[in-house]
């Protein structure tokens, strides 16, 4: 007999779990008084009521682990229980491809840089690695295992690795709009075109901030997205028409100040914002009571968090200054 098709209602126990966790998380209120907390030992300490462990007596390395470890915990327990594990495979997919970059290009350097690999993918980075040095990828997921192969040979043949970096990020947002086709995932389907958006836009900002060609752009960016590639490219030649290519879009104030990075106004307003376009896209899920949708939005809350948490413990630890601080935070979910 044929499995059941997964349906809204099986979401419910999940997303009310959900909704009542991201009451305890951490608000902008609580980032701020972190960064303004007289020491590091008491910013990390009102971490405690968002469900995270003392990391004040703990160092940049190890406050590193224990957030990766947090993060982990929460992909091991929602694949456990959500109805499809891919939901969580999304967010875990971006990790293989981190570490498949990683890999790629630390064999052609002659490197051993396993200290930049990440255990929160689906694959153990042990795996790829044999994978990619045996050259027998049956054992990965097949599209990743396709790119791999394709990016070494990409790198072997030009030397170029960010050629080999466009092949696996071509990988990666097919695989998360297979996913989104096939769980029928309309959120899912916006998500991923959201976030193939932003990539596209920083691409492009970049290609003209750096007075790269129209050839270097094709390359680069990635199809999928809600704004098309062909339009993207015809408006390269000036910031001003390219700002007007995402103006009605969620990017239109990221494409704005990508206007003016691109004649060297601050990469770092830019990229921050276009992260915030992203979150945007997620708070949508606060008018979904149930389904795939918050649970999504939850796994997007949770990497958010960790990211500002990261940024404010380790910027803490470095007697980064508050205000330096404060204007790298991200907008938030809860």
């Amino acid at each position: 007999m044929a499995n059941r098709k997964i349906e809204n209602k099986d979401y419910l126990y999940l997303s009310a779990m959900l909704r009542a966790r991201e009451a305890k998380m951490l608000s902008r209120e609580k980032a701020e008084r972190m960064i303004d907390a007289p020491s590091f030992e008491d910013a990390a300490k009102m971490l405690s009521d968002c469900g995270y462990p003392d990391m004040s007596e703990m160092n940049a390395k190890q406050v590193e682990a224990t957030l990766s470890k947090c993060r982990d915990d929460v992909f091991s327990e929602l694949a456990r229980m959500a109805p499809d594990k891919e939901l969580v495979d999304v967010f875990r997919i971006k990790y293989d491809y981190h570490n498949a970059k990683t890999l790629i290009k630390s064999e052609a350097a002659e490197l051993d840089r396993k200290d930049l690999l990440s255990d929160g993918g689906r694959v153990v980075p042990a795996k790829l690695s044999d994978a990619l040095v045996n050259e027998d990828y049956r054992g990965v997921p097949d599209k990743l295992g396709k790119a791999m192969a394709e990016a070494k040979s990409v790198l072997n043949r030009t030397a170029n690795p960010q050629l080999a970096d466009f092949v696996l990020d071509n990988a990666y947002f097919a695989e998360l709009a297979d996913i989104a086709q096939k769980l029928g995932s309309a959120f899912l389907k916006g998500y991923t075109e959201t976030l193939i958006d932003s990539a596209n836009l920083r691409t492009a900002v970049r290609t003209v901030r750096m007075q790269k060609s129209v050839d270097f752009l094709k390359t680069a960016l990635v199809a999928g997205g809600g704004v098309d590639t062909a339009r993207i490219i015809a408006a390269s030649s000036s910031p001003e028409t390219l700002a007007t290519v995402y103006a009605t879009s969620d990017f239109s104030k990221a494409a704005q100040l990508g206007a003016q990075a691109c004649t060297g106004g601050r990469m770092t307003a830019f990229e921050l914002e276009c992260d915030n376009a992203v979150t945007e896209y997620m708070t949508r899920a606060r008018l979904v009571a149930f389904g795939e949708a918050p649970v999504i939005a939850y796994l997007a809350a949770v990497e958010n968090e960790i990211t500002t948490v990261r940024m404010i413990l380790t910027g803490r630890l470095a007697g980064i200054a508050p205000d330096t601080i404060r204007e790298r935070l991200r907008d938030f979910y809860a």
